[in-house]
């Protein structure tokens, strides 16, 4: 499952198509190959700031006279079925997708698998129809530590009452992915599940207004979120704020978005991951190229009959954000988070 960059939206959506040298025209070989990269929505930043640039980048390192074609489908999946059929029709010989929604997705690998076209599934599987590669992070990992992480802080301090859990998108099966990871921490740790929320697609008001209800609901008694991204995070700590609560009890999130580094450094988010996303990127810029040349890249594992790459993130807390802003290459800078109204909790934490 969201981060700060230089690059606006606008700007970016100019990368559509977006040539990787000089040169590329019809696509018809490896050496001026067309890649479609097919991201889901603008709610998290992520897409536009980093997946994009940073996967055209690498396909440029690999291919200089390769197109990449992007576009975004603010998630609506009809928008992202177009843009598929779009692509094909220009030719491309791979396509990247992040799905909107991942049942629906299959109609999108069949129609590229009907025409020779490989499908690599990126950040969020699809179950439905087997792709014929897919990259990401361990997504049932990521929600079992922040669900873990979540549960050894209330233990150490001594915390009571129960835990709400903030789901991301229905339609999403990385989210499911996710979500089974939280269940495995959440539901042995001794710790009463008050209520669960699916966010419909992604969306911070929804699971805002949803946890606004559980904190009428449940006055008093709630111990921790676990939320399942940064956006969901930032949601839940609204509504507490906006209820007025003399207290925002910990929540966790996921993606290292930048607001989100900003609330674990003043305190206000407990958690979140960090998820380098020129990981996923650079994989999955090599292994569209592999099929551009009409290889069959081998997985490192499979997942739903997938061949498939699974990444291990890092939990990020106020204990470790010092070191995780400072390592070499991380996308967020110290100057990004430590803005004049954190200055003094990042000097408290050793960032300057």
């Amino acid at each position: 499952m969201k981060r700060f960059g230089v690059l606006a939206v606008a700007g970016l959506m100019a990368l559509a198509p977006a040539a990787c040298g000089s040169g590329a025209d019809a696509g018809g070989g490896s050496s001026d190959a067309k890649i479609a990269f097919l991201m889901p929505d603008i709610a998290s930043t992520r897409y536009e700031l980093f997946d994009a640039p940073l996967f055209t980048a690498k396909m440029k390192e690999l291919c200089g006279g390769c197109t990449v074609l992007y576009q975004n489908a603010a998630a609506d999946p009809a928008k992202q079925q177009q843009q598929a059929n779009s692509m094909l029709a220009q030719g491309v010989k791979a396509i990247v997708i992040d799905p909107v929604d991942s049942a629906a997705a299959a109609s999108i690998v069949q129609a590229a698998q009907g025409q020779g076209v490989p499908v690599i599934a990126y950040d969020r599987p699809i179950p439905a129809k087997k792709a014929d590669y897919y990259i990401s992070f361990d997504n049932e990992k990521i929600g079992r530590m922040i669900a873990q992480s979540l549960v050894d802080d209330l233990k150490a301090t001594k915390a009571t009452g129960g835990i709400l859990q903030v789901n991301g998108s229905p339609t999403d099966a990385a989210a499911g992915l996710i979500k089974k990871g939280i269940h495995s921490a959440v539901d042995p740790s001794g710790y009463k599940l008050l209520a669960e929320f699916d966010t419909p697609g992604w969306a911070p008001p929804k699971a805002q207004e949803w946890v606004g209800g559980q904190i009428t609901r449940f006055p008093n008694q709630i111990a921790g979120v676990v939320a399942a991204n940064d956006g969901t995070g930032g949601a839940a700590i609204a509504a507490f704020k906006a209820a007025g609560t003399k207290t925002v009890p910990p929540v966790t999130g996921n993606d290292a978005e930048l607001a989100a580094l900003q609330r674990v450094v003043s305190g206000d988010q407990y958690n979140t991951i960090s998820k380098p996303i020129k990981i996923v990127a650079d994989a999955a810029a090599t292994v569209a190229h592999e099929f551009a040349q009409g290889n069959k890249p081998a997985g490192k594992t499979t997942l739903f009959d997938t061949p498939s790459e699974l990444f291990t993130p890092t939990v990020v807390t106020r204990e470790n954000i010092a070191e995780i802003l400072k390592q070499p290459g991380f996308a967020v800078k110290i100057a990004d988070v430590c803005t004049a109204e954190y200055k003094a909790a990042c000097t408290e934490l050793g960032l300057s």
